[in-house]
Formats: structure tokens, sequence, C-alpha cells
């Protein structure tokens, strides 16, 4: 029996446009080095979590597409994103997960917090120097 880590709910912010069933899964690439395939795929128990996730996706896409938040259900076991986790950072004050398994989409949250230009440039501005220091590196 596995230990459970968040009864959530949980989300997933992208620029994809998901219909209510369809299944997120991992194998795509990342959205911070789109050389690296993904072999999880990553959710939050925090909506504005997820939004921030979506925006950033978005400005680092090239055609900058619509930033979106989805209600997801794990279909199978998960656990903390050692990205954000205590292999980097003490805990999980994030709320920040991965499974290898798919994630369901239950619905499109509309309403979370959006970031003004000032507060995206200071999240990509950190993104870029998280990236180019050796900490920065995806564990995938």
């Amino acid at each position: 029996m596995s230990k459970v880590l968040d009864d959530g709910p949980f989300f997933h912010g992208t620029t994809a446009d998901l219909r209510v069933g369809e299944l997120l899964t991992a194998g795509r690439r990342s959205n911070y080095r789109p050389e690296i395939v993904m072999n999880h795929v990553y959710f939050t128990a925090l909506v504005d979590g997820a939004g921030l996730a979506a925006e950033l996706a978005a400005e680092l896409a090239e055609d900058h597409p619509l930033p979106r938040v989805y209600q997801v259900q794990p279909t199978g076991e998960f656990e903390d994103d050692p990205n954000v986790t205590d292999k980097k950072f003490p805990g999980n004050p994030t709320r920040s997960y991965r499974s290898t398994a798919p994630l369901r989409i239950v619905e499109e949250i509309t309403e979370w917090t959006r970031l003004s230009p000032e507060q995206l440039q200071t999240w990509r501005d950190r993104l870029s120097a998280l990236l180019s220091d050796e900490r920065g590196d995806i564990i995938n």
C-alpha cells in the first residue's frame, strides 16, 4: 500500500487545448528545456502554481499560445516533484508532484491569479538563473 501524499484537488498548467476525459501523458518535451523529453507528467495541488507553469510555458513557446489550467486526476501512483522538493529545496511547499501514469482532465479552470508583466518577467529571470546553475538541471 502506498502512502497518500496529498488528497488534492490537483491542477496542471499548459498551453494545450484539452477536453474533459483526455489523458495527459509523459513523453513530451520540457517547457523549460525543449531538448529534454520528460519521463513524467507534472501537477500541483495549488491552482495558482499551475497557472504560473502555464504562463511560463506560454511565454517560452514561439507562438505564445494561451495559458490554460486544468483540474486533473492522477490515474496511478505519484511522487513529490524532486525538481522543487527535498532533492533541491526542503519539503514540498508548492505541493508539486509527478507521475509516470497519465493524468485525466476533469475540467478547465478559468479562475486563477494571472501574473502582471512585471511578475512574469521576475519569474522568467529566476527560471533563467536557475537553469544556468548546475542545480537547475531537470531531474527527469
